[in-house]
């Protein structure tokens, strides 16, 4: 086993540096296409087999949520995993301006 030693915080550098994490854009398309349905919690929650709590948790982007419940929350929503990782993407990636282009990073 490799020996360890301690680092200084001021040398640690954060493993996050932009955009949101998985768990808070899932959380938020959730919200948002429930909200949009103006339906609560209760009802969303109780579709798709889980807790109130665990519901707002996940939207809150506290909790990874498994494959089965994502799917179950889309469902219970409406939609198909399709959907939700459409509407996640657009969240996700930036409008660009006309004619900007990706470069290929070697």
């Amino acid at each position: 086993m490799a020996d360890l030693h301690v680092v200084p915080a001021e040398q640690i550098t954060p493993a996050r540096t932009e955009g949101p994490l998985m768990r808070e854009l899932l959380g938020d398309t959730l919200r948002s296409a429930r909200r949009r349905q103006e339906r609560t919690l209760k009802d969303v929650a109780e579709r798709a087999g889980v807790s109130m709590t665990y519901l707002s948790e996940i939207e809150r982007g506290h909790k990874e949520a498994s494959s089965e419940v994502i799917s179950a929350i889309t469902r219970s929503l409406g939609g198909e995993l399709v959907d939700l990782l459409t509407e996640m993407t657009t969240r996700a990636v930036p409008a660009r301006p006309t004619g900007v282009a990706m470069r290929a990073v070697a």
